[in-house]
């Protein structure tokens, strides 16, 4: 088969770095696989991975015609059969671009809390949480499960640490803390704020420091909070290292880890115990008796207040740095289960699947009522969208905020514009 892969932006983040990783895997399995997307930080590993790549405009609005009009052209010039868009944006751009066209197909993923209710129920879809499967089951016809994958060959316990941790002056008197993530107002920034706050304090009696990989919007605020941390301490206690194009080696110095979806299952590939991190004060140690909520709902979680979250997490943080030997028992539960479970070449094989499924499934790819029904229904969001972004209540990023997904279930998560 002859594939394109369309990752919905080319920052570093969850979704598009499994679009990168699948895709090359995909290829692996003997296809011909190529990328379109913004230009951006993770064009470089596209590149890296031996995938041709086409960049769009990023100044373009989503959707966008001519980029629909473009990738019709790809399809008719370069033979291609699939059209994988990841989020709702590139999703529905996959779909017009093979609309009436029979020798191809497109296929949409999200790896959002929420789907788009303008995606055609016709076009088949890949959710990441079994959860979001069974909802969207009831919805449209074709819905798959590919839980976030991970390189467990590339992510490993024994990745080098030696020069990060020199880099960033990371003696070995405390154990790190780590956290890998965008830093961002939504969905992140709370628990980015209450983890500063509990190690800061916690360094004060346990030999601990919090490394915090990321960068974006609210850097500023967990820079000014990082510093009232070690200010309180007395000595850098919480290290913001920035963007880093491979946190491999962070992940590997870490004695323990605190992230959400993609990123605390590439932890859990180290061998790192795992603090799950949610919303609304949510914080949870993986245990095998917790894991099953997590397999079901995703890696992510809602408490009942922001106000509850400091407790939380030092309940979660305080036993992983008093006893070794429980952080030895979680960290190989935790890879034992990405191995088993999260592994990219599995996930490869079952995205194969749904290629094959797309370019043999019966009957119409596409009908004009659902193509005419989806672009009435983004042009209304859209509107919907402006006047709350005038009134100062659009969020600013885009995020996969659980909380909305399930206050507004049908209510899009994944648009930047």
């Amino acid at each position: 088969m002859r594939i394109l892969v369309y990752p919905h932006t080319m920052e570093v983040g969850g979704s598009q770095l499994n679009a990168i990783e699948l895709a090359a895997a995909v290829r692996d399995l003997g296809h011909e696989v190529m990328l379109v997307s913004d230009p951006g930080p993770l064009v470089e590993r596209v590149r890296a991975a031996g995938l041709e790549h086409v960049e769009l405009d990023p100044a373009r609005r989503r959707p966008d015609p001519p980029t629909i009009r473009m990738i019709r052209r790809l399809v008719a010039e370069r033979g291609i059969d699939v059209v994988h868009g990841y989020e709702w944006p590139p999703g529905l751009e996959a779909y017009f671009a093979t609309f009436g066209r029979s020798s191809a197909a497109a296929v949409c993923t999200v790896m959002s809390a929420g789907v788009a209710p303008f995606l055609p129920p016709e076009l088949p879809l890949v959710v990441g949480t079994e959860e979001l499967r069974e909802l969207e089951a009831g919805r449209r016809r074709y819905v798959r499960l590919i839980e976030p994958p991970v390189d467990v060959v590339a992510n490993a316990p024994g990745v080098p640490s030696g020069e990060f941790t020199a880099r960033f002056g990371l003696g070995d008197d405390r154990l790190n803390v780590v956290v890998v993530c965008r830093l961002v107002p939504e969905l992140k920034l709370e628990g980015l704020l209450t983890a500063v706050d509990v190690v800061g304090r916690l360094a004060a009696e346990l030999p601990v420091r919090l490394v915090v990989v990321g960068d974006g919007a609210a850097r500023d605020q967990v820079e000014r909070r990082a510093a009232e941390a070690n200010a309180r301490a007395g000595e850098r206690v919480v290290v913001l290292t920035g963007e880093l194009f491979d946190p491999r080696p962070a992940y590997a110095c870490g004695a323990v880890a605190i992230g959400m979806g993609g990123s605390a299952l590439r932890a859990l590939a180290f061998g790192c115990p795992l603090v799950v991190q949610g919303e609304a004060g949510f914080f949870e140690t993986l245990t095998p008796r917790t894991v099953d909520r997590f397999l079901t709902g995703g890696w992510y979680g809602l408490g009942n207040g922001a106000a509850e979250g400091p407790r939380r997490l030092e309940e979660a943080l305080r036993p992983l740095l008093t006893d070794a030997g429980l952080r030895t028992e979680l960290g190989a539960f935790g890879r034992s289960l990405v191995v088993e479970r999260f592994s990219l070449q599995s996930a490869a094989r079952v995205q194969e699947g749904v290629y094959r499924d797309a370019l043999t499934g019966a009957g119409p790819r596409g009908s004009l009522r659902s193509a005419l029904g989806s672009s009435a229904a983004v042009v209304g969001y859209k509107v919907r969208r402006k006047y709350a972004r005038a009134r100062g209540r659009a969020p600013a990023d885009d995020f996969n905020a659980v909380a909305a997904a399930r206050a507004t279930p049908r209510e899009p998560m994944a648009d930047k514009r």
